[in-house]
């Protein structure tokens, strides 16, 4: 038994313009011709566009449907563990993008609490991007600091921080000037000013040992959207992020290993 393209469309869900495509692309030319030169699909044809369609919806483009229907045995497995793995892949993509996108919404919900203008007149050019916090908030999101910090922060009025932003220029100014003046990154004066802004953070935000400062350190170093929080781009300088990385890394060791001394030293007395 023989279809017409109008037929064949109709119970394959697919366009006779797709039908015509694929005929002169030959992915699918029609075994028959009726007397008036219209296309005619017998079983066969239904069974390769069967195959086209199944291929077509994990996502194979028509010339890889093309060279796997031309040798079956040969490529068919090999391309579709290929497909397997990609779809598998992503999948878990758009599994972290659903996470981003909630915690984006309770970003919005729970964030600080100013209107537009208030921001604009507290943060000036600091500016919070939003596809930083929400990946900050699935890699923080379940540790206490993170969740005490944006309980915080959400609760900080408009003086609180006009404050926050004065401290933070403050030290700024000194960053900045410290590096001009080319001190070394593990030097008193640089690590000073890390430690300094440890202190910030634990004062405004959440407890910030050295372990954690640290891990924040990390990001300015290695994502420009985390350094624009503490130093927006008018005020950069080339491989500021790596200096004040470099400054609080030093910090944060001699701070673990002051912590280390004095417990040994506690410890001593106690056997005593």
């Amino acid at each position: 038994m023989s279809y017409t393209v109008g037929q064949v469309s109709g119970f394959a869900g697919v366009t006779v313009r797709t039908l015509h495509h694929y005929d002169r692309s030959g992915l699918l030319v029609p075994s028959e011709r009726s007397p008036g030169g219209y296309r005619l699909y017998g079983e066969a044809d239904l069974a390769r566009l069967q195959q086209i369609l199944f291929y077509r919806e994990l996502g194979f483009g028509l010339e890889e449907i093309a060279e796997i229907l031309a040798d079956p045995q040969a490529n068919a497995l090999d391309q579709l563990r290929a497909r397997h793995k990609a779809l598998v892949e992503q999948i878990g993509q758009l599994g972290r993008l659903v996470e981003v996108a909630e915690r984006a919404m309770e970003v919005q919900q729970t964030g600080v609490r100013l209107s537009p203008q208030e921001r604009f007149e507290v943060f000036g050019e600091i500016t919070f991007d939003l596809s930083y916090a929400t990946e900050a908030g699935l890699k923080w999101g379940n540790s206490a600091g993170h969740q005490e910090a944006m309980s915080r922060a959400a609760a900080h009025s408009k003086e609180d921080w006009a404050r926050i932003m004065r401290e933070a220029a403050a030290w700024r100014a000194e960053l900045v000037k410290a590096y001009d003046e080319g001190e070394p990154a593990g030097g008193r004066r640089a690590m000073a000013l890390a430690e300094e802004h440890r202190q910030h953070i634990t004062r405004w935000f959440t407890p910030c040992p050295p372990a954690m400062h640290r891990r924040i350190a990390d990001d300015f170093a290695e994502d420009p959207r985390a350094f624009a929080l503490v130093v927006p781009p008018s005020e950069q300088r080339p491989r500021l992020a790596a200096f004040l990385h470099a400054a609080v890394r030093a910090n944060a060791s001699e701070s673990e290993r002051e912590s280390e001394s004095e417990s040994e030293s506690e410890n001593g007395a106690g056997s005593r």
